[in-house]
């Protein structure tokens, strides 16, 4: 035939500027799209030669990726169905928009379109000055070459392709020459197409083999094929026929030197949408920032992004691994992805998966769950605190951990300690502590009385303790230092103070002169075994200090808040205290036992440290 011209189907020749600017965040973006056409062209050629269409061998199918720095050229070749002169210009000669305009606001804000032939070819004009499709299809045509440089003009001419498929020839202009670097392309190709179910060939490498046998066994160099992708990944295979060695290889292989999941989860379901792929539980620990963003999208094994925050919930971006669905509609913009119904089956039955599972692992494997808690209790914390749905069914595995070590599920926890740690609200009052070490004191005091001491020491514990205050009613959390846990002691309890009131006004005054900076002296007769003085804080006021920080402390420094609590029935304030009559020596004492209240809980610092120090070496001399 001889050579055509004519005009792509457009009303207006700023179409490309607009898929130039528009169409696409990120420009390197063309290459998924291309070989995602050559992988479409030829999975249709597999689909017709299975139904016997095709009657000849289709032999080989490896899509090859071909560098020419000299020519600045960049070539998608593969061997699919090809096109004939009719669906070239069905394909490539009509961008199927009724004007620009409607073209641009429809897709100014959206990212990748992956499946629109005409849309994903596209694509390649934001890094080339011209493109040629030089194809030939498995029908009886001839073989026909298109070429455009980027504006609405194009020409198409016969060749004398012989081979069935499609070259797409990307001739790269001067301001994306990165996509002439070999280095650059591999970037993308184990970016984008490491788990396409096509060989995909880039380059070639040599490999070491055997030939004969005994003494005329010889070694010599062979050059290969440099396939990058791995055609039937493990997300795809089904569970029966994988081992967990095999899973923990496909981990690797997604995150390389990273340390063992804790267990996974295979997704596979075709009603009412298609989704596949495997959830792994990394060992969280502590620090669950930087553990996101590690769940990747593929559509029909394709990348596309590890943002999946609108797809799954939050907490499930804390997970690690591969979700492949061709139904997740990714040519919409994320506010209309929010609301497609196909989007929220999907995230509810992730969360539905990821509850069952840790329901099944609790209910079964009870010592080992209780073994990986640490990495797990961060990531069922936020869960219940941010997904209605997921608190529901993960109360029941929601453990909570003794300073003894011992582990139970919170509703058993409560009815455990509801008898001997009730308020006179009658409130479950939950003791914690979040530094077992700083807190020794105030813990050895607390088990003496018969309660048990929590411990909560994860950076979303706070949250986590208001959520349950919330959700579950009639249990409060209260942290062992704090001043609500004297409401515990029941009144039958309660010691005589071995002080008469005149005496305890007198203690109290020394005590008034030592104390400043937001803090408060109460004298109370406590048991002789209790510390002479403690430092105690309001609940409260501790809990919305923490809140603050947390927060970057944008509403204003709260004001600090303590109690100093004098404990009369203690030998050295009965005894050294009240009944020493030299002033000096009294405020001595008083000023020492309050500097050691202030150490135990951290708050003596500075000059005032050094000072007590000093003044204790002295005593020792």
């Amino acid at each position: 035939m001889a050579m055509q011209k004519g005009n792509i189907s457009v009303q207006t020749e700023n179409i490309f500027p607009i898929i130039k600017k528009f169409l696409y965040s990120d420009h390197e973006i063309f290459l998924r799209e291309l070989i995602s056409n050559a992988v479409d062209a030829t999975v249709k050629l597999k689909a017709l030669a299975s139904r016997g269409e095709i009657k000849e061998d289709i032999g080989d199918l490896t899509i090859e990726i071909l560098l020419d720095k000299e020519n600045k050229t960049l070539t998608v070749r593969d061997k699919g169905i090809g096109m004939t002169e009719e669906e070239v210009k069905k394909y490539l000669n009509q961008v199927a928009f009724s004007s620009a305009q409607e073209f641009l606001e429809k897709y100014k804000n959206e990212a990748a379109i992956i499946g629109n032939f005409g849309l994903g070819f596209y694509s390649s004009f934001m890094v080339s000055d011209k493109v040629e499709a030089v194809t030939k299809s498995y029908q009886d045509a001839p073989g026909v070459t298109w070429a455009c440089e980027g504006d609405p003009e194009y020409t198409l001419a016969e060749n004398d392709k012989t081979q069935r498929g499609t070259d797409i020839v990307l001739f790269i202009n001067e301001e994306n020459k990165e996509f002439l670097e070999e280095h650059r392309i591999q970037q993308l190709l184990d970016k984008y197409c490491k788990f396409l179910p096509i060989p995909i060939k880039f380059g070639t490498h040599t490999e070491t083999v055997s030939e004969g046998e005994g003494e005329e066994k010889v070694e010599k160099e062979v050059e290969v094929d440099n396939i990058i992708n791995n055609t039937n990944p493990t997300w795809r295979r089904q569970p029966a026929e994988l081992t967990d060695e095999d899973y923990k290889a496909f981990y690797n292989e997604l995150y390389p030197f990273s340390t063992p999941p804790l267990f996974w989860i295979h997704l596979n379901i075709d009603y009412p949408f298609n989704l596949t792929g495997i959830l792994y539980f990394p060992k969280l620990g502590n620090n669950f920032e930087v553990q996101k963003n590690k769940i990747q999208l593929y559509s029909n094994q394709v990348y596309v992004t590890d943002n999946v925050k609108e797809i799954v919930p939050e907490f499930l971006t804390l997970l690690h691994g591969v979700i492949d669905s061709p139904d997740i509609p990714l040519n919409v913009s994320r506010s209309y992805l929010q609301g497609d119904s196909n989007v929220r089956k999907i995230t509810g039955y992730i969360t539905k998966k990821v509850a069952d599972k840790l329901s099944e692992l609790f209910k079964k494997e009870r010592e080992n769950f209780e073994a990986k808690w640490n990495d797990l209790g961060v990531f069922i914390k936020y869960g219940l605190i941010s997904d209605e749905k997921f608190y529901e069914r993960a109360l029941p595995f929601t453990l909570v951990r003794n300073v003894a070590g011992e582990y139970f599920p919170i509703e058993e926890y409560k009815e455990k300690i509801k008898e001997n740690q009730t308020d006179k609200y009658d409130k479950v009052v939950a003791l914690y502590t979040n530094d077992p070490d700083g807190h020794d004191s105030f813990i050895k005091a607390a088990t003496a009385r018969g309660y048990d001491i929590l411990v909560f020491d994860t950076v979303i514990d706070n949250h986590f303790m208001q959520q349950l205050e919330y959700k579950m009613g009639g249990i409060t959390f209260v942290r062992v230092d704090s001043d609500t846990v004297d409401n515990l002691v029941q009144k039958d309890e309660k010691q005589e103070s071995v002080l008469s009131e005149e005496q305890e006004k007198e203690v109290k005054t020394l005590f008034d002169e030592l104390v400043t900076d937001g803090g408060s002296v109460v004298v109370k007769a406590l048991s002789p075994e209790d510390l002479p003085v403690t430092i105690t804080r309001p609940e409260f006021m501790r809990r919305m200090k923490e809140m603050q920080m947390m927060q970057g402390m944008q509403f204003g420094e709260l004001p600090d808040s303590y109690n100093v609590v004098v404990n009369t029935n203690h030998p050295l304030i009965a005894n050294k205290l009240a009944g020493e009559k030299n002033k000096k020596k009294r405020a001595a004492t008083a000023e020492y036992l309050y500097k050691l209240a202030l150490l135990n809980q951290n708050m003596l610092r500075g000059s005032s440290l050094t000072e007590f120090i000093n003044k204790s070496l002295e005593f020792l001399k």
